[in-house]
């Protein structure tokens, strides 16, 4: 899952994306308000959250013009948590609203749910043939084995699963499971899809599809 982070408060911003990658999300962390929507303007992410009072272009005019575009879901994560603010912020656009101080796991649990509220819309336990996997708690399983997966490595199975026999793209993988840092030339998808295989065993669920990408065989 891309979640950009907007946060002025810098050892905060800090904080929240290194706990959000612990739970194999890919974060980008911008500082103000106009950041965030050029960044936006570029790449698709998942799910947005956004400081409110933030500086350059406040937050509400930044969840405003995201909402008319549609194409992220907005968690407000603000001081501002009386609910006038809260019905405020819904109003502005926002998919939620979670005030500070908060509960990472809470936080966490939030923005699972906004992501499998996307279009279209995700089941909460992803499963193929022998395979299921469930994003909130962190678990995968073959067959009733238990995988001892890396972050890269539930990220791209989970991306795979969610496309239900689609092909995606070693572009798409990279773009959605590695954060803006990822060298785009780089082989860390198809190593990462090679260690994922091995784990996986046989019979082999993954398909590459040459000159495409991969997909979960049929």
């Amino acid at each position: 899952m891309r979640v950009l982070l907007v946060e002025d408060e810098q050892p905060l911003a800090s904080y929240v994306a290194a706990g959000l990658r612990k739970h194999g999300c890919a974060v980008d962390v911008v500082h103000d308000g106009q950041q965030a929507l050029d960044k936006c303007d570029i790449t698709p992410y998942d799910v947005v959250v956004l400081d409110r009072d933030l500086p350059v272009v406040h937050g509400d005019t930044v969840c405003r013009l995201l909402a008319q575009r549609g194409t992220a879901r907005v968690l407000m994560l603000t001081a501002s948590g009386a609910v006038s603010d809260r019905v405020d912020g819904l109003a502005l656009g926002a998919d939620d609203y979670l005030g500070k101080p908060f509960a990472f796991s809470e936080l966490v649990a939030r923005v699972r749910a906004l992501a499998r509220r996307s279009t279209p819309a995700r089941p909460p336990v992803l499963r193929a043939r022998d395979v299921e996997l469930d994003p909130s708690r962190r678990t995968a399983e073959r067959d009733g084995r238990l995988l001892s997966l890396t972050p890269k490595e539930f990220g791209v199975l989970e991306r795979l699963l969610a496309a239900d026999g689609a092909v995606v793209s070693a572009e798409t993988l990279l773009d959605k499971v590695w954060d803006e840092h990822a060298d785009p030339f780089t082989n860390a998808v198809r190593i990462t899809i090679s260690s994922l295989r091995r784990k996986l065993g046989d019979p082999p669920l993954i398909e590459t599809v040459t000159g495409v990408g991969y997909q979960i065989a049929p």
